[in-house]
């Protein structure tokens, strides 16, 4: 098959032969030429995961924004809209261990497919609610909770899908790119969900035309991924370790992960951070109503802790791709998150601190979204040589359970705030709760986390040195190669 376009150093010599790893101390090295290629379909591939994942996101998040006219519309409690959200933490737990085997055994097609029928179908179940020939009275919250579970349960196939995604179809230097790209779309379906809600729906009667709307971009998505996605595996590897892959066996991999010091430490801290994150989006409506702050405001300081979320992701994976520096990058990013963590548990506490807490938000995402896709990629250059979807998809599975705790957590240490008259918080809320022990524990986890990431984590690239230590980086020219024989 032939490529659509091939890597820089190859642009010049168009044969099929082979370049092996160069022997220390023969006298006759021969460098034979490798072709590592790249093709332009990755980049539909990559539109189909950037679109399943934005889905994904907002339907997970449609209606923390509106909860309180969901609670309403649906004739229920807050706590049970909470469930709507957290549901997504406790499938992916044992969903996880099964997305991790389909990605590394079965491989990337099928689980972008699957993902993209859950997704759609559960977004068309969340439509019966409201359909009168379909109609459960009291009941009706079942169908939001069923199609809600069906893609709580696509989600870990798509957010462990970039690391997979970008070290079997794009060149090394383009990998951390293409995964923050990849991952920083369910973030932008987290924005997207927490504006486009609110703008939806100014009443319970609005709900309906809120969840069409939702369906929407999963159906489309389906449609695309169902047509579009096509191969399991590029015809020519875009690098050496896509070519050269010994990953080993799913369990023999989980095996390898546990027994990793390294890998433990960062899926340790980065799954922490992930849960803090998940808590923070879910809850920073309430915990932001009871000092008088609205509805309006919460949805402003969420956009803009994902935007600049967005906007330091892009930088700092443009950064580490032509640095390599995963680990100082993570380091120092985690480390200001921690202090604006612990910024907004103060600050959020405070009355008429609009603009205090619109900048700590976005600092916050500035920070901590960043870390994101760098991190996916530290794990995968720690892990080595265990399968993408096994390294990823671990720390996720780790920080869901973790999410679901402390989301527990949080709400258990939330007390009725008796005297709170400049609260904004709605009946179907029910009483104001003084979050500020609730936010104070949330900052002291993330930045007990930093600490113990700073101070306890090393690691070799393993993934980059098996690369160079052949000789064939995708970046590397003919000239290269020749100067590395002759050393």
């Amino acid at each position: 098959m032939d490529a659509e376009s091939a890597s820089s150093h190859n642009s010049n010599n168009n044969n099929n032969n082979r370049r092996g790893s160069l022997l220390p101390g023969t006298s006759s090295e021969k460098i034979v030429a490798e072709s590592y290629k790249v093709y332009k379909r990755r980049w539909l591939l990559l539109g189909v995961v950037c679109l399943l994942n934005c889905s994904n996101a907002m339907l997970w998040l449609t209606f923390a924004p509106v909860a309180d006219k969901t609670a309403e519309r649906f004739n229920t409690s807050m706590d049970m809209v909470n469930w709507l959200s957290l549901v997504y933490l406790v499938i992916s737990v044992p969903v996880g261990l099964i997305a991790i085997w389909i990605l590394d055994t079965v491989g990337l097609k099928c689980a972008v497919i699957l993902c993209a029928w859950l997704n759609m179908m559960g977004s068309v179940i969340r439509i019966f609610s409201i359909l009168d020939f379909l109609d459960l009275g009291s009941l009706n919250f079942v169908y939001l909770l069923v199609g809600q579970c069906l893609c709580g349960t696509a989600q870990p196939l798509i957010i462990f899908s970039p690391t997979k995604l970008a070290a079997l179809w794009f060149p090394e230097h383009q990998r951390a790119t293409a995964n923050m790209i990849a991952s920083m779309s369910n973030p932008l379906g987290i924005l997207i969900a927490n504006l486009l809600s609110p703008a939806l729906v100014q009443g319970g009667k609005d709900i309906p035309l809120m969840l069409g709307v939702y369906a929407g971009p999963a159906v489309f998505a389906c449609a695309l991924a169902t047509l579009g996605v096509r191969d399991k595996v590029p015809p020519t590897p875009p690098s050496a370790s896509a070519s050269h892959s010994n990953s080993p066996s799913f369990f023999r991999g989980l095996k390898m992960l546990l027994r990793n010091t390294a890998y433990i430490i960062l899926a340790l801290s980065f799954a922490t951070g992930i849960a803090i994150f998940t808590c923070f989006s879910a809850l920073l409506e309430q915990i932001l109503c009871v000092n008088g702050y609205s509805n309006f405001f919460a949805g402003l300081s969420g956009a803009l802790f994902i935007v600049s979320g967005l906007i330091g992701a892009f930088c700092l994976g443009l950064y580490v791709d032509r640095t390599k520096k995963f680990t100082e990058a993570t380091k120092v990013f985690l480390c200001l998150a921690a202090l604006a963590s612990i910024g907004f548990a103060v600050v959020s506490q405070l009355r008429n601190q609009t603009y205090a807490l619109a900048t700590i938000s976005s600092l916050f995402g500035f920070f901590g979204f960043a870390i994101y896709p760098v991190a996916m990629e530290l794990a995968v250059e720690c892990s080595y040589p265990v399968g993408e979807g096994s390294s990823s998809g671990l720390i996720f599975v780790i920080s869901q359970l973790l999410g679901v705790v402390l989301m527990l957590l949080l709400q258990s240490l939330a007390v009725e705030k008796k005297d709170a008259p400049f609260s904004t918080c709605t009946s179907a809320i029910g009483k104001a709760l003084d979050w500020s022990t609730s936010t104070l524990m949330m900052a002291g986890i993330c930045s007990l986390a930093a600490c113990f990431f700073v101070a306890a984590f090393h690691t070799n690239y393993k993934r980059i040195f098996a690369e160079v230590s052949h000789d064939f980086s995708v970046n590397k020219s003919e000239e290269d190669v020749a100067v590395t024989a002759e050393k």
